[in-house]
């Protein structure tokens, strides 16, 4: 999570409200925007795999802690398929990753059936309760400042992960649901030494003390001696699902409590009600798979605008020999910035929830259309401010690209197994420790604030305005390449909130186009471009080529960029993976 504290004249204005001083509202603006730990220490570490850890013959998982990896491993030598690897995985990882993603979160899953080829997108976002309207983040006629958003009730969606999960694995799974969620409750039962990254995000957040359901889980368990996590009420909770199905979250004793800890939040309390957990409904959508080279790239589309997005960049980048250019050097990444800074303004300007706007996708990927974008991008010289464009389907004004949302809290799996099965599973909370509150082992996600709080844009409504039952724009981007003969090549994705589609276009292109094994591409110095600021990667290579990106006329900003790629490649004999060595991941398989 990126940013400074500021807004202090915003704040003034609010400080009536329920009588807290101003003080308080700029020291809690403070706890999310400045108050988290940069992930990463700056530069980028080594692997901390050899390279003969990270190949497999048959199956491979590669996720963010070795306890999801070794969840997901077991799963596959118990007979289950990528998929129900991934829902293994996945539980645990709402366990030892519990800041980033959870249960009480949302996802993206895009499976690919190894006998068919048949590409599948299920999209398992929040939604915003009943009550909800374009104003939510404006009380009182003033725009809240994001940190404050984070914290209070109206940032509470309706979780979609476990719905998500339950849709896909009644499609596809070949092992029981409840025996999936086994592991996670075993290993919550039990404890686990406090993982190196919680640790950091704990040592490195002090106002989380200011929230007392941090305080009696997180803090409480990091000061013990040694530090420890374990969570019996999650252990419980699972198995409840399991006893139960997944529809108990959605109605029942864990619907009622998880709107109970909603609404409780004085803050601007939760309008959450059980009817809109009630109401909840997964969407299965369709794959989105455009050329790049000799190879196809699928993502998801909206209400997502990773796929979009992705999809646009490495279209406009088609038009440039990428591989005849060193890696990251100060010619390559003009070119991606530019690219980037294009998409990112079509993103803005036209993607929201897909039931509730008319986005024209086939438009902004139109071939044609992004040959005249790419036209705009000058190798030697970066642009002013970024227009947005006017597609086939209509035309519009260009628009100056707006602020993007903050670094989130988030975790990508990729998975393959045996059959050929392959899954791509990007989850989230939102922020780091999202609202800072917990229900039966497990936070809650503050995933309304990637509405915009701005509900009108040019005078017309803003496509990611709020509204009852929508759901608001991701940046997730999970992806999976075929190679010329329609094979896997490539499965991937990260963290990153809406650097994620800076990430994983830096990693793709880092194997398609300078023909790096996946480990190293994902260890490539980042870099970023969400139409304001060019950012770079602190203490690594590219960060000392800033003096020369200035001179090309980019705005660049050198930064802790916490990505988190996990994916894995197809090799003459087997699968080879990769895992960010700015988190505690690993890809193992057998």
């Amino acid at each position: 999570m990126g940013g400074s504290c500021h807004n202090v004249g915003m704040l003034a204005r609010l400080g009536h409200v329920r009588r807290l001083p101003v003080v308080l509202f700029g020291l809690l603006a403070c706890l999310v925007a400045c108050g988290e730990a940069p992930h990463g220490d700056g530069g980028v570490p080594p692997p901390r795999q050899e390279a003969a850890a990270r190949h497999a013959e048959r199956f491979m998982v590669a996720a963010a802690n070795p306890h999801a990896v070794a969840a997901g491993l077991a799963v596959l030598r118990a007979g289950g398929n990528a998929l129900d690897a991934a829902i293994a995985a996945q539980m645990v990882l709402g366990f030892v990753e519990a800041p980033e993603t959870g249960i009480g979160g949302g996802g993206f899953l895009l499976y690919r059936e190894g006998a068919s080829g048949a590409m599948h997108v299920y999209d398992g976002r929040e939604t915003a309760p009943a009550a909800a309207g374009a104003a939510r983040f404006r009380p009182f006629g003033v725009t809240l400042p994001w940190p404050l958003a984070v914290v209070s009730g109206r940032a509470v969606g309706v979780p979609g992960l476990v719905a998500m999960l339950a849709q896909a694995h009644a499609a596809h799974g070949a092992l029981p649901w409840a025996a999936l969620l086994e592991p996670a409750a075993l290993l919550a039962e039990q404890g686990v030494p406090m993982p190196p990254r919680l640790g950091q995000q704990l040592a490195e957040a002090p106002l989380l003390g200011w929230f007392g359901d941090m305080r009696e889980y997180f803090l409480r368990q990091a000061r013990a001696t040694p530090p420890r996590v374990v969570n019996p009420a999650y252990a419980a909770t699972l198995r409840e699902l399991a006893r139960d199905g997944p529809g108990a979250l959605y109605a029942g004793p864990l619907a009622r409590d998880f709107v109970a800890r909603a609404r409780a939040r004085r803050w601007l309390p939760s309008d959450l009600t059980e009817a809109d957990l009630a109401a909840y409904a997964p969407r299965e959508r369709r794959a989105m798979c455009r050329p790049y080279r000799v190879y196809t790239v699928c993502s998801i589309g909206p209400p997502s605008s990773g796929g979009i997005a992705l999809l646009q960049i490495l279209g406009m980048l088609s038009r440039f020999d990428l591989a005849a250019l060193a890696p990251v050097s100060a010619e390559a990444v003009p070119l991606v910035a530019e690219a980037s800074r294009l998409a990112f303004a079509d993103r803005e300007r036209f993607v929201g929830d897909p039931d509730f706007v008319d986005v024209p996708t086939v438009a902004l990927l139109d071939a044609d259309y992004l040959a005249r974008r790419a036209a705009l991008i000058d190798r030697d010289r970066a642009r002013g401010v970024a227009p947005s464009g006017a597609p086939p389907r209509r035309a519009v004004a260009a628009v100056p690209h707006l602020p993007a949302a903050r670094d989130g809290g988030t975790s990508h799996l990729s998975v393959v197994d045996g059959a050929g099965n392959v899954v791509a599973l990007t989850s989230s909370n939102e922020a780091p420790f999202a609202g800072r509150m917990m229900t039966r082992g497990f936070l809650l996600n503050n995933q309304l604030t990637d509405f915009s709080f701005a509900p009108e844009l040019d005078g017309q409504p803003h496509p990611n305005r709020v509204a009852a039952g929508k759901r608001p724009r991701s940046s997730m981007t999970p992806v999976i390449v075929l190679d010329a003969a329609g094979e896997v090549k490539l499965v991937l994705g990260s963290r990153g909130g809406s650097r994620i589609i800076g990430y994983v276009t830096k990693a793709l292109i880092g194997v398609l186009d300078w023909g790096l094994d996946v480990q190293s591409a994902i260890a490539l110095p980042n870099f970023v471009h969400r139409g304001e600021v060019l950012e770079l990667e602190q203490d690594t290579s590219l960060a000392r080529q800033a003096a020369a990106l200035e001179a090309r006329g980019h705005d660049v900003a050198v930064r802790a960029l916490g990505s988190g790629l996990h994916g894995i490649e197809r090799v003459v004999d087997g699968w080879r993976g990769g895992a960010d060595p700015r988190l505690d991941g690993v890809a193992r398989g057998d």
